[in-house]
């Protein structure tokens, strides 16, 4: 069981991760991840951390797919790696249709496609193999009208990895196997390792080396009741606000964990602006579940649930540095 470290989005002020990244370079942590929704962008904080730390390595958790062009993605992640010595993984994800057409301006029909055609167009890129031509569904290069000049480029700076290691965050059973087929990673998010057979048919066919890299709350506390309290309001967050009514799909995730008229209820709540009356109904079974919370001893036991798991690396959200020593010393 590897480890690594969600340092998350700037929320709900911006902070500076430094101190903390280093401290779990120090321990023994094998990664640090960053992310972005529609406030802090998910590069600039990794380059931040990057320039300051020489062995973790950086990923994205996840970057959204409709904020960059394919070309800009394959620019970026050369530039990083370079810079990083070899530290990058890019970790993508689509987002839901609220951000991508409400705040980028995107089409968000057929994800799906959209995603294939992506990781493709950018592993060519950045494999540098000769100029790129690319006729997809949603990608065309060079593009056709405009000023009918377009011509096709190869990337200037000759990458430091042909092979730049892509994740994919995802959370719908055929995204998940999609994640198998085309990423070196899946980036679940509220995964329950008590209830792995929602994905069971998804994870069949395993690549070697296949990594999943689950962001994992970790709150410890002598109060687990109380411990619980930031994962429900992140879970009533998601549930409520982080989708359309009719289309989200956290709910839709919720719901398959088995708490469909549980999560239908807190979505309600949420909606209605009752957001304390939401976090209450959130099931502390479900926050429980997702999360490592409690007391140091109740943590490390039931660190043995997700070692049995097809989780390999806990990518531990926290902000408190005792925690990080305490979650190496456990599982590390």
């Amino acid at each position: 069981m590897r480890l690594g470290l969600m340092v998350g989005y700037w929320m709900p002020d911006p902070w500076d991760p430094t101190e903390l990244v280093l401290e779990a370079e120090r321990l023994g942590y094998d990664s640090a991840w960053t992310a972005e929704a529609y406030g802090s962008d998910v590069f600039s904080p990794l380059c931040w951390i990057g320039a300051k730390t020489s062995t973790i390595k950086l990923g994205t958790g996840i970057m959204q797919m409709a904020a960059r062009t394919p070309a800009c993605v394959a620019m970026t992640a050369t530039t990083i790696d370079h810079l990083s010595n070899g530290r990058l993984i890019l970790g993508v994800g689509v987002s839901g249709p609220q951000v991508v057409e409400g705040w980028y301006g995107q089409p968000f029909p057929k994800p799906m496609g959209r995603t294939r055609e992506f990781f493709d167009l950018v592993r060519t890129m950045i494999r540098r193999e000769g100029p790129v031509t690319f006729q997809g569904d949603h990608y065309r290069l060079p593009l056709g009208g405009g000023a009918e000049l377009g011509k096709p480029l190869k990337l200037i700076t000759h990458p430091r990895r042909a092979e730049i290691p892509m994740y994919l965050g995802a959370e719908g059973p055929q995204n998940v196997k999609m994640a198998t087929e085309i990423a070196d990673g899946w980036l679940p998010l509220f995964y329950s390792p008590f209830r792995q057979e929602i994905y069971r048919d998804s994870l069949q066919n395993l690549k070697p080396g296949f990594d999943i890299a689950c962001p994992v709350t970790v709150v410890i506390g002598d109060d687990l009741a109380s411990c619980l309290i930031p994962i429900k309001w992140a879970l009533a967050f998601y549930i409520g606000g982080m989708g359309a009514a009719s289309k989200n799909f956290h709910l839709n995730l919720i719901g398959r964990l088995g708490f469909e008229s549980e999560a239908r209820t807190v979505q309600k709540l949420f909606l209605e602006g009752k957001r304390a009356e939401a976090v209450a109904a959130v099931p502390d079974e479900l926050a429980d579940e997702i999360s490592l919370a409690g007391p140091p001893a109740r943590v490390k036991d039931r660190l043995q649930a997700w070692r049995e798991s097809p989780v390999t690396t806990i990518l531990a959200g926290t902000r408190d540095a005792t925690t990080l020593r305490l979650l190496a010393e456990a599982a590390l």
